[in-house]
């Protein structure tokens, strides 16, 4: 994939993004730290204090009757689904503030998908690339030649 000369690439998984300017071209790249973020998120074991509840029908019996267990709540996913949100976010204040006419977002599918839910048409509009890998933990120069040979 191509990386346009000053296209803005946002590297990103649940917890972290890494804003990027291109200061190379489109052959030679050359990712300029702009902006970062984190979150700090902990494991979902350590954000709750209880199992799963169990519920009832009011005719009382098991879950054939209209009973039965209800799901946990998985605290670590919802925290990470909101920090996509968040990137989104800043994405569309960076887009209508016209900070760039290309983009390309690299995150993880799960990220990613969680993201394209809250992207705004000027996003959109202007996303020239997206890439489904998690780099958010690799070097700048990784970071170039993946984007690059995808």
């Amino acid at each position: 994939m191509r990386i346009p000369h000053d296209a803005c690439v946002l590297v990103a998984d649940g917890r972290k993004m890494l804003f990027f300017r291109n200061e190379g071209d489109a052959n030679t790249p050359n990712l300029i730290v702009e902006d970062q973020a984190m979150q700090a998120n902990p494991a979902d074991r350590h954000q709750k204090t209880d199992a799963a509840g169990q519920a009832q029908s009011i005719r009382g019996g098991n879950f054939a009757q209209g009973g039965g267990s209800m799901d946990e709540t998985d605290y670590h996913q919802q925290a990470e689904d909101r920090f996509a949100a968040e990137a989104a976010e800043l994405l569309r204040k960076r887009a209508l503030a016209n900070e760039f006419e290309a983009l390309i977002v690299v995150a993880p599918p799960k990220t990613l998908g969680e993201m394209r839910k809250h992207y705004h048409k000027t996003v959109s509009d202007r996303l020239t690339g997206e890439l489904d890998k998690d780099l958010t933990g690799h070097p700048v120069d990784q970071i170039e030649k993946l984007i690059s040979a995808a």
